[in-house]
């Protein structure tokens, strides 16, 4: 009944080149500004839609 202690051996994992450490902040940083860039084109085109859609006022 050692439920309390741990007897087993620490679990191992293994990255891959590019999933920790200097490399995957640099890849964070990287998709967080082409998310930022494509978001920002994407509200552009809608609202210029939205604006050409409506029409001139008189």
């Amino acid at each position: 009944m050692n439920w309390f202690n741990r007897d087993k051996e620490p679990q191992r994992f293994y990255l891959f080149p590019g999933q920790g450490g200097r490399a995957l902040r640099q890849k964070r940083k990287t998709m967080f500004l082409w998310s930022l860039t494509v978001g920002l084109a994407v509200s552009a085109m809608l609202a210029l839609v939205i604006y050409f859609s409506n029409g001139s006022p008189r």
